[in-house]
């Protein structure tokens, strides 16, 4: 299966209650043991190349903006997924994200029973832009953000 968009759940909002704008995607996985901290992993903690690219070019691009570029190298492995901040973890929920200059933003990540065996995972962004700045970069990444976060989804498809 193949992450679809969704309506963000209505209680996800608690994670940036200021967000002017929110979206969602969910993938039903085959995986009686999965909760949001594996799946959150999973999803998110490590890129394939094209992303890799993408994200370091992004990063070239707004340094000199003085936006944040990357992982925070003083979080240990423990507070973080991949490159984001854990704000906080539940088996059922996970949050991450941070804020900047620009933005703040959320990824909530959440994993629900359907059955006994299958579990729909649904990754929230939420964002609040702070400035005309904020307006403008998400506008710039938006096409991209549809692609990726599907992308990262998809690979809990293999999950068993």
């Amino acid at each position: 299966m193949r992450p679809i968009a969704v309506a963000p759940p209505a209680d996800s909002i608690h994670a940036l209650p200021s967000a002017d704008f929110g979206d969602a995607f969910a993938i039903d996985v085959q995986d009686s043991t999965l909760d949001a901290p594996a799946a959150a992993r999973r999803a998110f903690a490590g890129q394939p190349g094209w992303i890799g690219n993408l994200l370091a070019l992004r990063n070239m691009l707004v340094r000199p903006f003085g936006l944040k570029t990357g992982a925070d190298a003083s979080l240990p492995n423990s507070r973080r997924v991949g490159i984001f901040p854990l704000v906080s973890s539940t088996p059922a929920r996970v949050v991450l994200g941070f804020d900047d200059a620009h933005l703040n933003f959320r990824i909530v990540v959440d994993v629900k029973a359907l059955n006994e065996t299958t579990r729909r995972v649904t990754a929230t962004t939420l964002v609040h832009r702070n400035n005309m700045l904020g307006r403008v970069y998400l506008a710039s990444v938006m096409p991209f953000h549809k692609l990726i976060v599907p992308t990262m989804l998809a690979r809990l498809g293999d999950v068993r």
